[in-house]
């Protein structure tokens, strides 16, 4: 069993109370993780640590912020064997996604490194004669990042990194899935030598969270809030912040829809569909949940689709290497299986997998899926993914828009120019043609619309919403007012 600590101002500590909380493994129940299960108390603590660095962390030079951030990217990458431990023993995950979120961190960490010297401002023409008007970015100050399990190394990292890089400081409260993992980006920050206070690690049991984030959120020092996780959750977040009048991101569930037109490469497509749909077993926000393709040819793209999932390895993670290790737990299965069973039962058909009793799902496609089944507009967040058929470009649009989120999307055709045209008429923050649903990029400006939540991270979209942004200006003659 992995014993964790939390980290306050530098400092590896216990909850006050003394209390902690266990995670145990998905498929054999056996307890993996312990870790504290932090009061009101030591929120405020991690809060106030912050508050205390950020004057000094504030005014350091973009030298000093990039020679850490790179230093954290090195020290993160030095952990991939731990992470992929972690993240096993945790979630459940496959060497190959803990190999991938080592990666993309280590990518988020450089990236949001070399953004230190883009912190800039404009200089904007005055009416006022002899004033010289600026609009300048400054460090907001303690940023409050809240990360989920799913992909827990690329989203603790993104919810920090950025905002470090503008001068902020940041309590990171980790998921009560896998405080083990996420404890493993924190060691990484204080091997790379950031003072004391500037990162700071919060755990708390499940059934604490409430009040642990609301303290947080209401403490005077936070002035941002980023969050991603659910869509039921964010909105409690997003009235909370509200509230408080404090700004924040908001990445939440998602629906994607991957759409492929009847000119469509169908082999290209086939390989985007299955990437997209079963990475990480389908519990990423931009997993592809909906495959909507022209009936022209869905009979072929089905027959091609099916047989490149049924070939998909399924396996226990901690025994070797496999595409779809375990889920999460098995209220994933139990729902998943409900959904099976509503859509069969309104004549959808089974064509690759099926139910499970086990949190080792095998990838599973069910065609023939209509507006009148469950899993049509409910996120699955597992492998088992709706196949749509419609009658051409138009169809395929209010298809892919008749839900009540909006992340990601991906269009397959070989006619770009329609593939632009198309893409401008999904109802998402992102969307990609000819690849992918699930695609990530550090530089990106990644987000949603709708339900998928607001705000954007990633790049200058990053510095943006982890800035203050003010106008300052000098009068270098003298100014004449009317009275």
């Amino acid at each position: 069993m992995n014993m964790i600590s939390m980290l306050i101002n530098g400092e590896p500590v216990h909850a006050h109370s003394g209390r902690t909380f266990t995670r145990a493994n998905p498929l054999d129940g056996r307890v993996v993780s312990e870790a504290p299960a932090a009061t009101v108390e030591d929120a405020a603590a991690a809060v106030e640590a912050a508050s205390v660095a950020f004057p000094q962390w504030s005014e350091s030079g973009p030298d000093e912020r990039r020679t850490l951030l790179i230093k954290a990217a090195h020290a993160l990458t030095a952990r991939g064997q731990d992470i992929t431990a972690a993240m096993a023993a945790e979630t459940g995950a496959s060497s190959m996604w803990a190999d991938l979120n080592v990666h993309l961190a280590a990518g988020m960490l450089l990236e949001a490194a070399s953004l230190t010297t883009q912190i800039n401002g404009e200089l904007i023409p005055s009416n006022v004669p002899g004033n010289i008007a600026t609009a300048v970015r400054q460090p907001a100050g303690v940023v409050l990042g809240i990360a989920p399990w799913n992909a827990p190394v690329i989203l603790g990292v993104r919810a920090i990194a950025v905002p470090l890089a503008c001068g902020n400081t940041v309590v990171l409260k980790g998921s009560e899935i896998c405080p083990a993992t996420q404890g493993l980006i924190v060691q990484a920050f204080q091997e790379a030598g950031f003072p004391n206070g500037v990162v700071n690690f919060i755990t708390n049991a499940p059934q604490d969270a409430a009040v642990v984030v609301n303290a947080m959120i209401a403490h005077p020092a936070v002035k941002r809030v980023n969050f991603t996780g659910s869509t039921h959750v964010g909105r409690i977040i997003a009235a909370t912040c509200a509230k408080h009048l404090k700004p924040s991101v908001l990445e939440l569930g998602g629906k994607a829809p991957l759409l492929v037109l009847a000119d469509a490469d169908l082999d290209a497509a086939v390989n985007g569909a299955v990437f997209g749909a079963f990475a990480n077993s389908g519990q990423i926000c931009m997993s592809t949940e909906r495959i909507i393709v022209d009936r022209l040819i869905a009979a072929q793209f089905v027959e091609k689709l099916v047989a490149k999932a049924r070939a998909l390895s399924l396996g226990d993670p901690r025994k070797g290497s496999a595409v779809l290790g375990s889920v999460v737990d098995l209220s994933t299965v139990s729902r998943c299986n409900e959904l099976i069973d509503d859509a069969v039962a309104k004549g959808a058909k089974i064509v690759c997998g099926g139910k499970s009793d086990t949190t080792l799902m095998p990838a599973t496609l069910i065609d023939y899926v209509t507006p009148s089944m469950r899993i049509f507009s409910e996120e699955t967040f597992g492998p088992v993914k709706a196949i749509v058929r419609v009658d051409g470009e138009d169809a395929a649009v209010a298809c892919a828009n008749d839900n009540p989120y909006g992340l990601c999307a991906a269009v397959f055709t070989r006619d770009v120019a329609k593939g632009w045209r198309v893409a401008r008429r999904i109802e998402s923050g992102i969307c990609h043609i000819n690849s992918a649903t699930v695609h990530d990029e550090a530089q990106m400006p990644f987000g949603g619309v709708k339900g998928s939540g607001w705000g954007r991270f990633g790049g200058r979209a990053g510095v943006e919403a982890f800035s203050e942004l003010r106008w300052v200006t000098v009068q270098t003659t003298e100014r004449q007012y009317p009275f």
